[in-house]
């Protein structure tokens, strides 16, 4: 079933350079029927935004900073929130900002049953990351449409400027895949995608510089990856397994023949 979402924009703390990509990364996860961005639109600073607000069909919300150091477009945004949940008119948020302030918010949506993406910048504080289903980092999204789609027969290959993984993520995937591996080590690779991204809501290959899970898993030696047919013929699922340690013995039968 495809999601209907509410997206509401901190104004004050996104830049409007993303709008493009932003809009088309939320189109990927529902259908945004509500859209609104919050800020004091007396303020040159949101200049820009002005300017774009009608071409992505965004209600503006016009919220005065009463006092100096206290940030009152936070306050609206959350109170809005809490009136379209109740309205039921939606199944889902998808909250923009890079401010932690909405941590509270975010796991409070979901308790109520609800799926909450959150994107903001690479410093969103960890807790509100985590609060939400899924988050998505801007910086990723500027690549989209500059990267060209690798085919399966080619090496798969990272930004230069993307993420290094590191062996947290490393163990982080090992774990995953046997959480829901098979007798025989194997795991669809779908579902370790699933739990990867309940564990942590910014594990995304696009930080590691790889559009999809699969290039970034070939990328990595400590894991295999098997293609196998549907039953129809028509299709290939991926499975993958932690590639298993041969002990000192089997290595140097190995080496001798």
């Amino acid at each position: 079933m495809d999601l209907n979402l509410a997206v509401l924009i901190d104004g004050d703390n996104i830049p409007s350079s993303y709008i493009k990509e932003m809009m088309e990364e939320i189109a990927k996860y529902g259908n945004p029927t509500i859209k609104r961005i919050y800020g004091d639109w007396t303020n040159p600073g949101l200049l820009k935004w002005k300017k774009i607000l009608l071409e992505n069909a965004i209600t503006p919300i016009q919220q005065y900073g009463y006092t100096r150091g206290k940030n009152a477009t936070d306050s609206a945004m959350i109170i809005d929130a809490m009136d379209i949940l109740y309205s039921g008119k939606v199944n889902g948020f998808c909250l923009v900002s890079s401010d932690s302030d909405f941590t509270r918010l975010a796991t409070r949506l979901r308790e109520a049953g609800m799926k909450v993406f959150g994107i903001g910048e690479k410093k969103t504080p960890n807790p509100f990351i985590v609060a939400c289903d899924k988050f998505i980092y801007l910086e990723i999204l500027k690549y989209e449409s500059e990267e060209e789609t690798e085919s399966n027969t080619e090496e798969p290959k990272p930004r230069k400027d993307a993420d290094k993984i590191t062996q947290k993520e490393i163990k982080l995937i090992s774990t995953t895949i046997s959480d829901i591996a098979d007798d025989d080590g194997w795991a669809f690779l779908g579902d370790v995608g699933s739990l990867l991204q309940k564990k942590q809501p910014n594990f995304d290959s696009r930080n590691y510089g790889f559009q999809k899970l699969t290039p970034l898993i070939k990328s990595i030696k400590n894991f295999e990856i098997e293609q196998r047919e549907t039953s129809k013929g028509r299709s290939k699922l991926i499975y993958v397994r932690n590639k298993r340690q041969q002990k000192p013995s089997q290595r140097r039968s190995a080496k001798k023949k």
